[in-house]
């Protein structure tokens, strides 16, 4: 163990973030070991080679690829903040203060960064990151094809993974929301004794402990109060939703279960355990090869729903917003908020403008 990583990553005091620093920074050691450096003699241009090798852009030679596949554009953003944070880190301590001065850096604060913060119009200074990737704006994320969710029922074996198909593609849940569900956190009949919405909906909890590791990417407040979950992060649930859920539970769900939690492994040694997430892809996977789709990953049903949401609300980002679990509409309209070139008006316009009648 490298000690001064050790105590870096202490800092974030058992959060989701510091199991996510954790395996980038392992990573960018290993890295640092193969290249024969330091974290006490690493200069900045190392830094650049590092993110390079991983899948960041560099204008010059990086040394031998480090991963059989470059990090998304996301992980990579990721991996530049703990690098970041990291030497940062060492810089305060007296280690390697050059390289933590050259990585200090600051920018002038942006609209969005004026609205996000508290007194944001106070603020004549942004963090920068010179090891962070050019954004990439994300204009047409990849969806399930025309009728994938019919195709994948079809194709799905078990109760359980037919509620899986169903509840990604009716509520656009992130995978590790779904498996991250406890039993108490759906509340399916009307009326329901939180109180907090009148229809059947599930509260979306972060949840650090869970079993199999599955976390809520929002961390919004919540409690259990006499047995009832309120708060968090609130979705609608639709009848498919509660006609898959009960299939599962009174055919496959385990009646001696004690952890409470909603997705079960089925067979195996460890049946009955919570469902990993990763066991989840995979089942999405072979569901969807058997089902003549390719590769389907969970978060298509993703881009699907907050696409068909925002067509059905008439463009209204508010909508899609607190129906896909956003922080922001900004995020939605830089992603979703496109016009659908396939759209008869489109193809009007269109004609309009190359002088064709018809």
């Amino acid at each position: 163990m490298y000690r001064q990583a050790d105590r870096f990553l202490a800092e974030f005091d058992g959060s989701g973030t510091q199991r996510t620093y954790a395996y980038l920074l392992v990573d960018h050691l290993r890295w640092l070991d193969r290249e024969g450096l330091s974290p006490e003699a690493a200069s900045l241009n190392d830094l650049k080679r590092y993110m390079a090798a991983i899948g960041a852009k560099f204008a010059g030679p990086f040394g031998e690829p480090w991963r059989d596949r470059p990090l998304g554009q996301s992980t990579l953003g990721t991996a530049a903040s703990c690098v970041k944070g990291f030497y940062l880190h060492q810089a305060g301590l007296g280690i390697n203060e050059r390289l933590g001065g050259q990585l200090n850096l600051t920018r002038l604060p942006s609209r969005a960064d004026r609205e996000w913060a508290l007194l944001g119009h106070l603020r004549q200074a942004m963090p920068a990151n010179p090891l962070a990737p050019h954004r990439v704006r994300r204009r047409h994320p990849k969806m399930l094809p025309d009728g994938a969710k019919v195709r994948l029922l079809a194709a799905a074996r078990t109760a359980r993974d037919r509620m899986v198909v169903t509840w990604l593609a009716d509520a656009g849940y992130r995978i590790g929301e779904l498996c991250g569900l406890h039993l108490s956190d759906l509340h399916l009949r009307e009326g329901a004794p939180c109180g907090e919405c009148r229809t059947p909906h599930s509260h979306i909890c972060h949840r650090e402990n869970n079993p199999n590791r599955a976390a809520a990417k929002t961390k919004w407040p919540w409690s259990l109060e006499d047995g009832t979950v309120r708060g968090g992060l609130i979705k609608r649930v639709s009848p498919a939703m509660i006609h898959t859920y009960f299939e599962y539970v009174t055919t496959e769900y385990p009646a001696g279960a004690q952890h409470g939690m909603l997705l079960v492994q089925l067979t195996g040694p460890a049946a009955g355990q919570p469902w990993a997430a990763v066991a989840a892809r995979r089942m999405l996977r072979r569901a969807g090869h058997r089902a003549g789709l390719g590769t389907v990953l969970p978060h298509a049903f993703r881009h699907s729903f907050a696409t068909a949401v925002l067509d059905a609300a008439g463009g209204n980002l508010m909508i899609a917003r607190d129906a896909g679990g956003w922080a922001s509409t900004a995020v939605v309209d830089e992603i979703y908020a496109h016009v659908d070139i396939t759209d008869p008006a489109f193809s009007a316009a269109l004609r309009r403008v190359w002088g064709d009648p018809g």
